[in-house]
């Protein structure tokens, strides 16, 4: 029996993007490529322009911009409207907002053929938090208002789906608030993480004296840095941390339009020196970072699941964060980590009583680590899925 034929589409080449989303199209396909033959069709970004192969996994270019996502988003879904004879397939897939313009080519066309909604983090339930924060800087708020014109998008392409997967029971509540959709087509399939990939290390000195924090203690922060993501909240606790234990390191990954402002809001701190900013790195290296970290503090405002929270889980690093949305499924609350009000004193007091106390830490690690590698692997997401794959197709 020949593999089923999966068109993916996303907006953001998986090979050159390393988000959540991006993540799980890659680890999905190479699981079931016995069964399923993915093409992934995405936005020519960060110059992407030939196809590409990985794992067995096809990439292929769609045009786009390379500006800011919203234009790239309508001038990917153009390209794939253009283009619609040219993918051919069994199912199709696409991620939040990314596969609307072939959708409505299928319609136009009258094509029968299954049309899943992958949702990760509902559009409509960000942009309300987001409005929620108060006052904001004009780039904020045309964010939000193009946030609000993908959320409708997301909605109507939910609509007419044949099958909505999401990945939480937080975003399928969301779902059913903010997108009146029939909920007997809803499927939760959650997100993952390889626990050979992350996993503890026994040495620590060499990553450490790497990034020069020699046998400082480590709070790592691994995220866009969006205001979704609540670095500013992490500053604020800071300041409260380094009171009572001045030599605290604070090492962020990740890239976004938010990284001068907080660099100037902690020169004005004076807390620079505590902190340590890296771009991009390698997965080995990220790897080593999770495992060499005392503790991960993840201070989301919004999230349907949080895979940084599995990957340090895995890593048998305790983490904090806020109790809200999907990240109380993703977490153990005073199992595998602190979860706390979304307040930046209570941020910094939950990680405190982590950093001033190894057997805590020790005892959360090892029970975070069971935790996400027996309920929460990628092997077992790919495994959903494919069931999902097949489901659509009956």
């Amino acid at each position: 029996m020949p593999p089923l034929r999966l068109a993916v589409f996303n907006t953001q080449p998986p090979h050159l993007y390393f988000g959540g989303v991006e993540r799980r199209i890659i680890e999905v396909a190479k699981r079931i490529s016995r069964d399923v033959d993915t093409k992934v069709y995405s936005g020519t970004k960060k110059g992407f322009n030939q196809p590409f192969n990985l794992d067995g996994l096809s990439v292929v270019p769609r045009f786009s911009t390379d500006l800011v996502f919203p234009l790239d988003n309508w001038f990917f879904n153009r390209s794939l409207a253009k283009t619609y004879d040219e993918i051919k397939a069994d199912i199709f897939e696409a991620h939040t907002a990314s596969g609307y313009g072939f959708l409505r080519a299928a319609k136009k066309r009258g094509t029968q053929k299954p049309f899943i909604q992958t949702i990760h983090g509902v559009l409509a339930d960000e942009y309300v938090q987001s409005r929620l924060r108060g006052p904001k800087r004009m780039r904020d708020k045309l964010a939000n208002f193009f946030m609000q014109r993908l959320a409708k998008i997301e909605e109507k392409s939910a609509k007419e789906a044949t099958l909505i997967v999401t990945i939480s029971k937080y975003s399928a509540e969301k779902i059913k608030q903010f997108y009146d959709v029939n909920m007997d087509k809803v499927r939760i399939v959650p997100n993952g993480v390889d626990p050979q990939r992350f996993r503890p290390f026994e040495d620590c000195t060499k990553i450490k004296n790497r990034i020069g924090l020699g046998d400082k203690q480590c709070v790592l922060f691994v995220g866009s840095l969006i205001p979704r993501k609540g670095l500013l909240f992490l500053v604020e606790a800071a300041k409260i941390i380094v009171r009572e234990r001045s030599e605290t390191m604070f090492v962020v990954v990740g890239e976004g339009p938010m990284k001068n402002h907080v660099m100037a809001d902690l020169d004005k701190m004076n807390l620079s020196k505590n902190f340590f900013f890296l771009d991009h790195v390698k997965e080995e290296m990220l790897a080593s970072l999770y495992s060499c970290a005392d503790v991960f503090a993840f201070p989301s405002i919004q999230e349907g699941q949080g895979i940084t929270l599995l990957e340090a889980q895995a890593s048998a690093t305790p983490v904090v964060s806020f109790n809200l949305g999907g990240i109380k499924e993703a977490v153990l609350n005073k199992q595998t980590g602190l979860l706390v009000e979304p307040r930046s004193e209570e941020l910094a007091e939950a990680i405190l009583s982590l950093l001033s106390n190894d057997e805590l830490r020790e005892k959360m690690g090892t029970k975070g680590r069971s935790f996400v590698s027996e309920n929460l692997s990628w092997a077992l997401c790919a495994k959903r899925m494919l069931k999902v794959y097949r489901e659509a197709l009956q």
